[in-house]
């Protein structure tokens, strides 16, 4: 009975959305290691923010059995971390007057395709220990992208979830209403 008002959440591995975030987060590991100075503030704020963007679907997850606002909260706020990470790696470029690719591009079309095709993280942690900073910034960026894509994606399935199934006191109060129709019966 209980199920019908707490349903099991937290199957966040399954979600390509986390999938890449986590791949986004080993790629900005191995970036800040290589491409950084140590001590710089960036290396830690990068790190955080690909962090974040992992944490909170993973825990927003978790959190949507009892609360489809924070929830939602949540995967926002891995949505806008991502987003702060994301400019990171567009200043990285800029300021060291780096190619950011068009999207267009024949680099980032081909990056695209093998992004969008892959969710082995190894695969990503291997391919960029050897590629040069302005290729493993731009192969961050179109992870990013795709990231906020299947983010805004989640988010509006985690609003429309909210409208068909309500929220907590609502599901509680219909099982409450179910439990005690059938002891009538």
């Amino acid at each position: 009975m209980s199920d019908k008002f707490i349903p099991q959440k937290g199957y966040y591995r399954k979600l390509r959305a986390f999938r890449v975030a986590e791949i986004i987060y080993d790629v900005t590991y191995i970036f800040a290691q290589r491409f950084l100075k140590r001590g710089d503030r960036t290396v830690d704020q990068m790190i955080q923010a690909a962090r974040s963007g992992k944490q909170n679907i993973a825990e927003g997850s978790s959190a949507g059995s009892t609360s489809k606002e924070t929830e939602i909260k949540l995967t926002n706020v891995a949505k806008a971390s991502l987003q702060e990470l994301l400019i990171d790696y567009e200043d990285f470029l800029r300021v060291r007057d780096l190619e950011i690719w068009d999207k267009n591009s024949e680099k980032a079309i081909v990056t695209r395709r093998i992004c969008a095709n892959n969710n082995d993280s190894a695969f990503f942690r291997e391919a960029v220990k050897v590629r040069t900073a302005e290729t493993v910034a731009n192969i961050a960026i179109i992870l990013i992208h795709q990231a906020d894509v299947l983010l805004f994606r989640l988010i509006e399935r985690q609003k429309a979830d909210f409208l068909k199934q309500g929220g907590i006191r609502e599901q509680m109060s219909a099982a409450r209403r179910e439990y005690r129709s059938s002891r009538k019966s």
